[in-house]
């Protein structure tokens, strides 16, 4: 079975005995940007790509021939614009209602706090 981009990295990664940090620093990136790298979440840039295939001493074609992660970046996208879209929804929703003078504060709390907790849970995604 073909292995995706960042397994390939992070694998590539730990035989050369480095951390995350390690390879951003060579990558000029942030070692947030590699580890989203390794979890498939985003992808390094073309120029990244050939400067990694020299850090590792591979063919660029390795890399590049990795198994599709667009896949996964596309159902994380959807993911963080639900839990975004219900955060939202709860505020203006609680906004029209207390202009309208139809809630109370209770379940005004309560509406905030579940649009609070789908950010909360989308931040946490993302680590």
């Amino acid at each position: 079975m073909k292995k995706s981009l960042g397994s390939i990295l992070a694998e590539l990664r730990k035989q050369n005995n480095m951390t995350q940090a390690d390879v951003a620093e060579k990558m000029c990136v942030t070692d947030k940007a590699v580890s989203k790298w390794e979890r498939d979440i985003s992808c390094p840039n073309i120029e990244t790509i050939q400067k990694l295939a020299d850090f590792f001493n591979i063919p660029v074609n390795e890399l590049l021939s990795a198994k599709s992660s667009s896949e996964n970046i596309k159902k994380n996208n959807i993911i963080t614009l639900i839990f975004n879209a219900a955060a939202l929804a709860m505020g203006i929703s609680v906004l029209v209602l207390m202009i309208m003078d139809s809630i109370d504060i209770k379940n005004a709390v309560i509406m905030l706090a579940a649009g609070l907790g789908a950010l909360s849970i989308n931040l946490l995604k993302s680590k």
